[in-house]
């Protein structure tokens, strides 16, 4: 895990937040690599599960609400860890990650007690006469308290879903494992509203979602064989939840949820007092609600652990980056051969600009050696380099190096576009 770190700081992927001032627990801040993998994650998402749709809507919901938006949904009095502290060294820990002793010091522990993970804040020019309210945990209120604004406004039939990607804020007790378990992240929820069902009937729209979380994962390049579905179960079930299903990644630390899956049943809109109204039985009833949710910052995560190879290439150690090419920052990188050779910079920047036309992102790299180019392109996971060199000048064909295998083949620049984006969408 430590050189996944190490690289993805080296590489421009993660930086520690506020790191020029040593830092602050639990807060990331993603680099310009990082930005472009996030988004490529954001977009498939959205992408498949909304415009390729016909039954989900999106919106983007403010992070700030009135605090009667928890005190209604039960995060107000029931979102708590439970804390205990070390009484020699006094660090903090939730009670769930330990056992009997102080994993830094071996002193002995408090008893527990409940720690509400809301972050406060007061609205208002004056701390003393302001109202306090909340960043939110989560962002599935702010689908709630808008569900009377999409019926009022698009009037879908159930079933139908609203789908939101945001920024969401816990204060946890102890941040930990990189981007894992942090104070602040984003995820990606969908409420899917179905209507009251009769015995079991949610079951089958709840394995119709879990089917499709499976596939998003490994479309985006997880291995099957490294997801698995844990139940969750007693005093671990949400408050709000009838059935939790949490999809679990291995990571090199331990099996840890990537996806929380839940049938929340009619708990949210039934504690905001909104109901639905069917225009053609003409019945009025509170639907019931599955929810997907993906934590973004967990699948960077996981999808950097899952491509993160090691081999050997021409005799020398080689780390790369095995990303499907819908998900790897860089798509194509472009070089001239040499640096110090007008003509070969020239044309490598024609190239490089008819490329970009097509095909983004377009990285132009001429910085050092040919191999060095190559093995920076391959930590970042860039899945085709095209070299522009000599024979490039007499006939108007570039070689084209695949990231995996380090084979090479030329190609005619009239046709490259076109054989790039062919490979690129395989």
């Amino acid at each position: 895990m430590e050189k996944i770190i190490s690289l993805t700081k080296r590489r421009g992927f993660i930086y520690p937040g506020s790191e020029i001032y040593g830092g602050l627990a639990g807060a990331w801040d993603y680099g310009p690599l990082g930005i472009l993998l996030k988004n490529n994650i954001k977009n498939y998402w959205w992408n498949r599960f909304v415009l390729k749709r016909d039954d989900i809507y999106g919106i983007d919901a403010a992070i700030l609400m009135n605090a009667k938006v928890w005190e209604a949904s039960g995060h107000a009095s029931g979102f708590s860890d439970s804390l205990v502290e070390c009484k020699k060294c006094h660090h903090r820990f939730r009670s769930d990650h330990i056992k009997d002793k102080c994993p830094d010091c071996g002193g002995n522990l408090t008893e527990e007690k409940q720690f509400n993970m809301m972050f406060k804040t007061i609205i208002g020019p004056v701390e003393e006469t302001g109202a306090q309210i909340y960043l939110r945990p989560e962002t599935a209120q702010g689908i709630f308290v808008n569900f009377k604004n999409i019926i009022d406004t698009f009037h879908p039939k159930l079933p139908f879903g609203v789908a939101q990607i945001g920024k969401a804020f816990r204060n946890e007790i102890t941040p930990k494992d990189f981007v894992f378990r942090v104070r602040e992240f984003e995820q990606m929820e969908i409420e899917y509203f179905i209507k009251p069902p009769k015995k079991n009937e949610w079951e089958k729209d709840f394995d119709y979602w879990l089917k499709q979380i499976h596939e998003f994962l490994e479309e985006i390049g997880l291995n099957k064989k490294n997801i698995y579905d844990r139940e969750v179960l007693g005093k671990d079930l949400s408050h709000y939840s009838k059935k939790t299903i949490d999809i679990d990644y291995n990571f090199p630390f331990k099996k840890d949820e990537i996806v929380g899956f839940a049938y929340r049943t009619d708990f949210d809109l039934k504690a905001h007092g909104l109901d639905y109204y069917d225009e053609e039985t003409k019945e009025r009833f509170i639907p019931h609600v599955i929810e997907p949710s993906f934590g973004v910052d967990r699948l960077i995560f996981a999808l950097l652990c899952e491509v993160f190879e090691e081999d050997e290439m021409g005799g020398e150690k080689r780390i790369f980056l095995k990303f499907k090419p819908n998900m790897a920052p860089i798509k194509v990188a472009v070089f001239p051969l040499l640096k110090n050779k007008p003509d070969l910079v020239k044309k490598s920047r024609e190239v490089y600009e008819m490329i970009k036309k097509e095909i983004q992102p377009v990285m132009f790299d001429d910085n050092g050696n040919i191999g060095k180019r190559y093995r920076r392109q391959d930590e970042i996971g860039t899945p085709y380099c095209v070299t522009i060199d000599f024979e490039t000048l007499d006939n108007n064909t570039v070689t084209i190096r695949d990231r995996d295998t380090g084979q090479q083949e030329r190609v005619k620049i009239l046709e490259l576009t076109n054989f790039l984006k062919n490979a690129i969408l395989e």
